[in-house]
């Protein structure tokens, strides 16, 4: 792209942001602030736009709400852009054009969710608010804008981020925009994601690790729903975790992601929410107690130490980050995702199961249902006792399926309807504490330390580790030292009074897959073993991609990011990450150069082949969204 047209296209979208402050409609905060752009299309204008002062604390926070008013308005496509194009949604003869372009990789520049400008909204509000607020205000002795000013620089970082995730390389720059000849005269360059990194995580490393930077919080905003501010915004060690691992920067990855677990989460949202089956009596399911054809979902439904595990999606549970949508249109901006899926969330003239409507746009794709229906569940024996714990498994498929679907069957066309219900609200989860934990077995994993990668699916982190049996002592001590989660200085986190029972990330929809039974750690109580499950994907990669797959510690790597991206499709399905995940871990396998140095590629298309794809989805360049 050369000077001219990349000044035209910061041109047209600054044009079409027109204002430096976002309308500021989040949820009724306050009015809406504009300007004219009828005398801005001519590209000799250098009109100055009203540029608001921020030395008022009351006057940040208006202008903050703005910048996430614009994150409001991406959201859509956030999730479209990321799920469209993943292997986990299936289109139907309902579905709208724009989004069937997605999923096949047809779309143009044309696309309704295609457009950049919607992040470089965000962007240049985040620069103008950086330029100008005055961090020396203060209440008392609390420098009270602190934790703001982070805040929007960490959007900004995300934002960047998401960039370059779509588009690949893309114009960058940090000053704000406010007049037509800072385009004309601008040298902006194009960055790439590692570009993008180098530019910004060196200002943000100064507030890593500080809970005073975690996130502002301002009490009850209303949005026209009951939500907690301090949700709305991205803590600075998540974005750099999500950075560097982006870039294969696994170390730095790691540790920021333990900076965030073990010094700047909340108490109560250091540890991923988990559910135990129970059955409708409160008794926890034995199922060699039950039919052989019994289904789970007859259940009336799931208890545990953190409720349900669905409730993440309408609660905060788990939530680091989410974008709370307005509840109606009078309120703010609204979402098209609960339609999309089936649910007339904004109808006035319904409620509860005349909601569900059967233009259904988007279902569960067959790959997706496949390995949720490929996956055991492991459950207490009838023949367990208090001295005696016997865990047994069945082919049952993987639980958090079935508590994000609701089937509606109908007797006299014997058929059945299912819908996809993550999205039954106006709330759109960007990170939540198991993105963390899977995200660090991720790096883990790159590390060279498959062990402690499926620690975090099986047992989670806690102290009891040392004793495990896949675990081994070169690992054990780096969890102690280098990358310290159970060091002398944070062991206490992870110790057994903290918690009633540890756990990990699998056992959200698999059961019992842990080998802690009760208050002791008895080595090999479940199937769910180390190398079992590892075996068992060797086999599948050797098969499936017909390689030469060895025994070696990188054949277990592999395989063990293989294991990790069947938990992302679990865990995070229809959340908008799916493509992004996939793209990171192709890179991955491109990198490491097991198998061929385009292996990473090849898999990827392979994923995705079903969709019959109009690209060619082994050369990289075409995961790229065309740049508007």
């Amino acid at each position: 792209m050369n000077s001219k047209t990349l000044r035209k296209r910061i041109q047209i979208w600054f044009l079409r942001v027109c204002a430096i402050i976002a309308p500021l409609t989040w949820g009724g905060v306050g009015g809406g602030l504009f300007c004219s752009c009828s005398d801005m299309l001519e590209n000799d204008s250098s009109r100055q736009l009203f540029e608001p002062e921020l030395n008022q604390k009351t006057d940040t926070i208006f202008y903050a709400l703005g910048i996430l008013q614009g994150i409001q308005e991406l959201a859509d496509q956030y999730v479209f852009q990321g799920e469209m194009r993943g292997d986990l949604v299936q289109t139907t003869m309902y579905t709208d054009n724009n989004l069937r372009q997605l999923a096949d990789f047809s779309a143009t520049t044309e696309n309704r969710y295609d457009s950049a400008y919607v992040y470089y909204r965000v962007i240049n509000n985040c620069n103008y608010y950086i330029a100008h607020v005055d961090t020396t205000l203060r209440t008392g002795a609390d420098n009270v804008m602190m934790p703001e000013y982070v805040a929007v620089k960490a959007i900004r970082a995300w934002t960047y981020m998401q960039l370059a995730r779509v588009y690949g390389r893309v114009p960058f720059y940090t000053e704000p925009l406010t007049q037509i000849s800072q385009i004309d005269g601008g040298n902006y360059p194009e960055l790439d994601m590692a570009g993008i990194v180098s530019a910004l995580a060196p200002d943000l490393e100064q507030y890593a690790g500080e809970k005073l930077f975690m996130t502002p919080n301002y009490g009850s905003t209303p949005n026209g729903a009951s939500f907690n501010p301090a949700y709305i915004f991205m803590p600075v060690d998540v974005v750099l975790g999500e950075m560097y691992l982006e870039t294969g920067d696994y170390a730095r990855a790691a540790n920021h992601y333990i900076r965030y677990l073990t010094r700047v989460a909340p108490d109560n949202n250091r540890y991923t929410a988990y559910v135990q089956p129970y059955t409708p009596t409160g008794n926890v399911i034995y199922l060699n107690d039950l039919p052989s054809d019994f289904d789970l979902s007859n259940l009336s439904g799931f208890s545990g130490a953190d409720g349900l595990w669905e409730d993440i999606f309408r609660t905060t549970t788990d939530i680091i980050t989410y974008i709370p949508m307005a509840t109606s249109k009078l309120r703010g901006a609204t979402t098209v995702l609960p339609k999309t899926f089936g649910y007339d969330y904004y109808a006035t003239d319904k409620s509860g199961e005349s909601r569900y409507i059967d233009e259904v746009q988007l279902v569960a794709s067959p790959s997706y249902l496949n390995l949720a229906n490929s996956q055991d569940f492991y459950y207490l024996s009838s023949a367990s006792t208090t001295s005696n714990t016997i865990v047994n498994s069945a082919r049952l498929g993987d639980q958090r399926y079935r508590a994000i679907i609701h089937v509606r069957e109908d007797a006299e066309t014997d058929s059945t309807q299912v819908w996809i219900t993550k999205y039954n609200n106006a709330m759109v989860p960007l990170y939540r504490t198991t993105t963390v934990w899977l995200h660090l077995a991720e790096a883990f994993n790159r590390l060279g330390m498959p062990d402690a990668a499926f620690a975090i699916l099986k047992d989670g982190i806690h102290e009891y580790l040392p004793y495990a049996l896949y675990m081994s002592e070169e690992t054990v001590n780096a969890l102690t030292t280098t990358y310290p989660l159970l060091s002398n200085e944070n062991s206490s986190l992870f110790a057994r009074d903290v918690r009633s029972a540890f756990f990990g990330v699998h056992m959200h929809g698999a059961g019992m897959v842990r080998d802690i039974a009760g208050t002791a750690y008895q080595p090999g109580l479940t199937a769910y073993q180390m190398p079992i499950v590892v075996g068992a994907k060797l086999k599948e990669i050797a098969e499936t991609y017909n390689v030469a797959v060895g025994t070696t510690k990188q054949d277990s790597i592999n395989a063990m990011e293989d294991i990790l991206c069947d938990e992302y499709a679990l865990e995070f399905a229809f959340e908008g990450s799916r493509f992004y995940d996939l793209c990171r871990l192709a890179r991955h396998k491109n990198a490491a150069g097991l198998y061929g140095g385009n292996f990473g590629s090849q898999w990827l298309a392979r994923k995705l082949q079903y969709k019959n794809p109009t690209k060619d989805l082994t050369d990289p360049q075409n995961w790229f969204l065309p740049l508007k």
